[in-house]
């Protein structure tokens, strides 16, 4: 059969890419520590499951196009927090993040339109640009820069006839990079000057670290016609499964847009609309408490890796990942040996190679992505076994 030249452009997960590999180890019996993907084992609220098991409705019947009332509401409030006031119309239930990614971008972009996204970035922006039929173009950020790109020559240098809008995953991932409000401030501007949207992807908004402020492009009211918020619950409040996603923005005419795609696929599960109301209304302890385990096992991490030689990184300010250079010439061909030949105690490690997060090519050969998504001694055991995997790996070929 033919398959679609969108389909062939785009690339396997290098998150999920190398999932079957570590499921023959696992059933080998080694057990894989899992730092590869953004899957967090904090608890779920229980107010979640409470909701669940308190539904009582006879029919499970469709839910609004835009989302269940209560959750709407919900979310209001929650926003109110961030001194940002919305209406019921500025928001569109989705499922999950990504359904609200992919619906931005087929909204947004026409066939060959850009969108510019800094470099490394979360891999599924390009599936979505190809799903709409435009492309990624990448601001190319680097380490020993902090990963910084809220630099209006350094956006603008990206800009072309085709660019219509610029996706800021905030706080970053891969990155772990944190803008500040005034960096926020230099990036509308140019979006400003140039006619262009703001993606805000903002859904680790709350998890930034040593004193730094929750902040979001909704607080720019200036700017709020060309600003659309991207959020979830997934990671905040580690309720991946439940996909639950918003769209947000003042901007009428893309919202109305939006809505024509929620129509067509008719609306988002009424179960976990209900049940995700009820996270939006928990108390600032709850981020407080969540936040201090996430800068733990940062710190755990961090301690760790710099018992690696050759080791380079910049430690992340917020989300709950980080990018860092080995020194390895192909990472692929070293998580290949961790999972088929390494082993310590019956135990090896498993994370993401970074160079499926760049779209320029060459670069990320010898970086990885680690999620610090597991409690601090599996964290702290998963880096040890990377240490230990590459004194292996060296041995194997005779450094």
């Amino acid at each position: 059969m033919n398959i679609s030249k969108r389909v062939e452009a785009m690339q396997f997960s290098p998150i999920r890419k190398f999932n079957p590999v570590a499921i023959k180890a696992e059933k080998e019996g080694k057990k894989i520590y899992h730092l590869n993907i953004g899957q967090p084992d904090v608890e779920t609220p229980p107010c979640f499951m409470e909701a669940i098991r308190k539904f009582d409705e006879k029919v499970i019947a469709y839910a609004e196009s835009g989302g269940r009332p209560e959750l709407i509401e919900s979310v209001i409030d929650y926003y109110k927090g961030y001194d940002i006031d919305l209406d019921a119309s500025d928001i569109i239930v989705t499922n999950g993040g990504s359904e609200a990614l992919s619906m931005t971008f087929i909204t947004l972009l026409d066939e060959g339109d850009e969108v510019l996204v800094p470099e490394p970035y979360y891999t599924n922006y390009s599936t979505f640009a190809l799903m709409a039929g435009g492309v990624v173009k990448p601001i190319t950020t680097s380490a020993k820069d902090g990963y910084a790109y809220a630099d209006a020559a350094k956006i603008e240098a990206c800009i072309t006839p085709k660019t219509r809008a610029i996706c800021c995953l905030e706080p970053g991932n891969p990155t772990g990079n944190v803008l500040t409000i005034e960096e926020m401030k230099v990036i509308a501007e140019v979006a400003k000057k140039h006619d262009l949207m703001i993606i805000a992807d903002e859904v680790y908004r709350e998890f930034v670290y040593d004193g730094r402020t929750p902040a979001s492009f909704g607080q720019l009211k200036e700017y709020e016609d060309r600003v659309i918020i991207i959020d979830s619950v997934s990671k905040r409040f580690s309720a991946c499964g439940a996909r639950i996603g918003l769209c947000i923005s003042k901007n009428k005419e893309f919202m109305s847009g939006i809505m024509k795609i929620a129509q067509g696929r008719l609306c988002v599960s009424t179960v976990d609309q209900i049940a995700s109301a009820e996270l939006f209304r928990l108390p600032q302890s709850y981020y407080d408490e969540v936040k201090a385990e996430y800068c733990g096992r940062r710190d755990v991490v961090v301690e760790e890796l710099n018992k690696i030689p050759g080791f380079s990184a910049t430690v992340p300010g917020g989300a709950f990942y980080m990018t860092c250079k080995l020194p390895v010439e192909d990472i692929e061909d070293f998580l290949m040996f961790l999972l088929e030949e390494f082993e310590d105690n019956g135990e090896s490690v498993m994370f993401a190679p970074a160079e499926g997060f760049y779209a320029t090519p060459g670069l990320g050969k010898d970086e990885i992505r680690i999620a610090y998504v597991l409690k601090r001694e599996d964290m702290k055991r998963g880096v040890e076994l990377i240490r230990l995997g590459l004194e292996a790996y060296n041995k194997k070929k005779g450094k």
